[in-house]
């Protein structure tokens, strides 16, 4: 973890070289021979790397055999990459530009994914991490999904990339800076103290057991995460999902005060360090209870844990709310008695959509919910828009705004007001400000709330 975090995971002396193992850049003597590619060679050692590759690859076969997600060794830098399967892959990049036409950013970028493989494979990634071109980066998953090669480039490549990119930042934007900060002290990027995190139990109407008070295993442990916890609009998030629960009478229980942030933008955002911190602190929890699987409303929660917690050990069922309800769609729907009469559209969260591929789940809750009328936006499915929050683009606004770049939750919004529709529904908690603050910013005649699909599932149930 970077010394500007309280250095709780020291960097080793590998994260600071110049370039991957085996490749040595020589002096440039013009940009036609740089662009050519001339101005490298690669040396015996990353000859036999190289070569290498096959065998491991046969190596990690098995293991992905027994676990698909399991994307890479958790100790993984750019100087090991090359020589795993996922290095394989960048490897045989056929600089189509795909991930570059379709990153929502990618005018904005100095070096966009397919140049920064280029460089990388010609032994000139010192450049890129010179440029804070990869802060525009919020992990939508769109370069990814779009990759005819299959490089998992939100997955793997380009956090490590910002890694680099942060050592070498003489600073980062401030706004992001106290988020990490206040991650790592207090295991919230709001900075709230850990002993307020289930106060928000009091103001729901059914019981939410937690885990250290009922003393007993349960079928689900609920993961609530940070701002489903602390900010108002994420705990109707929170209070709905107890309903819904109690509706179908789920046994479930939560950590309440126990519970960190599962990390995933401290992994995404340039901090391994401290996305271990919370990792290892996540797992030891988790094995202090006993419990069937784990279900979490937090898209970016679920993703930490289905991606990259199998790296440390994480072998448990894992559920999101929304495909978790909509799996349970045949005993909720009689429940569903009060007519809403709205028009909605819906909105692809990245990490449950392209990443997880959960696309008509909450479609199909939306539609069980009597008196709704579900319209598309132009934009919908695995060509989602992104709300620009991931990544760590929930708190680089400012950054963004300084640089020229429009936000994307007003580019989303525009999108959802063309519809006509009465209510954007979204399946992440980080939209719900991303999207609220965007709509007093975009004008527009007709009236549009923004809302959960646990919040309106909660609002049809009968009383």
């Amino acid at each position: 973890m970077s010394e500007r975090f309280g250095d709780v995971q020291g960097r080793s002396k590998n994260h600071r070289k110049r370039r991957p193992a085996g490749c040595e850049r020589l002096g440039r003597t013009s940009s036609r021979s740089h662009e050519r590619g001339t101005a490298r060679r690669c040396s015996n050692k990353g000859v036999n790397m190289i070569a290498e590759i096959n065998n491991q690859t046969d190596q990690w076969s098995q293991v992905e055999e027994q676990d698909d997600l399991l994307v890479c060794r958790r100790d993984t830098t750019l100087e090991t990459l090359l020589a795993q399967p996922e290095g394989h892959r960048i490897l045989a990049c056929m600089q189509c530009g795909m991930c570059s036409g379709t990153c929502p950013y990618g005018e904005h970028m100095e070096y966009t994914p397919r140049r920064i493989i280029n460089m990388l494979r010609r032994g000139f990634i010192e450049e890129v991490f010179q440029s804070d071109s990869i802060l525009r980066c919020v992990a939508c998953y769109a370069c990814m999904i779009k990759c005819p090669r299959g490089i998992r480039l939100s997955d793997v490549l380009l956090p490590l990339v910002k890694e680099q990119t942060l050592i070498r930042q003489p600073e980062i934007p401030a706004e992001l800076q106290k988020s990490l900060q206040n991650t790592l002290r207090y295991g919230n990027p709001m900075g709230e103290s850990s002993r307020k995190r289930a106060a928000w139990v009091a103001t729901s109407k059914v019981p939410v057991p937690i885990m250290s008070e009922i003393k007993r295993p349960v079928d689900v442990l609920w993961f609530v995460e940070c701002y489903t916890s602390y900010y108002a609009r994420g705990q109707d998030n929170s209070r709905a999902v107890a309903r819904l629960f109690h509706a179908l009478g789920v046994d479930f229980g939560i950590l309440g005060n126990e519970e960190k942030c599962a990390g995933d933008c401290g992994q995404i955002t340039w901090e391994p360090g401290l996305f271990e911190t919370l990792t290892d602190y996540n797992m030891e929890i988790f094995k202090k209870y006993k419990f069937n699987r784990i279900v979490t409303g937090d898209t970016h929660a679920y993703n930490a844990l289905r991606i990259r917690y199998p790296m440390y050990g994480f072998r448990y069922k894992l559920e999101h709310t929304t495909p978790f309800f909509a799996r349970h769609l045949e005993k909720l729907k009689p429940k569903l008695k009060k007519p809403l009469n709205i028009t909605v559209t819906y909105h692809d969260a990245c990490c449950l959509g392209r990443r997880a591929g959960f696309y008509e789940e909450g479609r199909n809750l939306l539609r069980a919910i009597p008196g709704v009328k579900l319209v598309e936006m132009v934009h919908n499915r695995q060509n989602s828009l992104c709300c620009g929050g991931g990544g760590g683009g929930m708190w680089l606004d400012t950054y963004f705004k300084q640089k020229g770049m429009e936000r994307l939750s007003e580019r989303r919004i525009k999108e959802a007001i063309a519809t006509g529709a009465d209510v954007l529904a979204i399946s992440c908690p980080y939209e719900v400000y991303r999207f609220e603050d965007a709509l007093k910013t975009v004008p527009h005649d007709k009236p549009m709330v923004v809302r959960d699909v646990v919040e309106l599932l909660a609002e049809s149930l009968e009383d």
